[in-house]
């Protein structure tokens, strides 16, 4: 059996899955902190988006390394 391919897009893959379930978690974290006290949305508006900036920039390193191991 020949595997064709590259198996570093499969570890992206699994890199990919990992970001989307930190953003989803972030937002949760948001959605339920502004639910409990909505005067803190102000406040909890910019970490939210600070942090799903840093765990899509995590994924997007991710696929450049994965091209550039894979090159």
């Amino acid at each position: 059996m020949e595997l064709h391919g590259s198996l570093n897009m499969i570890g992206y893959g699994l890199a990919a899955i990992g970001s989307a379930i930190g953003v989803g978690l972030i937002f949760a974290a948001y959605i339920n902190g502004v639910a409990r006290q909505p005067e803190a949305q102000r406040i909890l508006q910019p970490i939210a988006l600070l942090g799903f900036a840093l765990a899509e920039a995590l994924a997007i390193l991710g696929l450049v390394f994965a091209f550039v191991i894979g090159a």
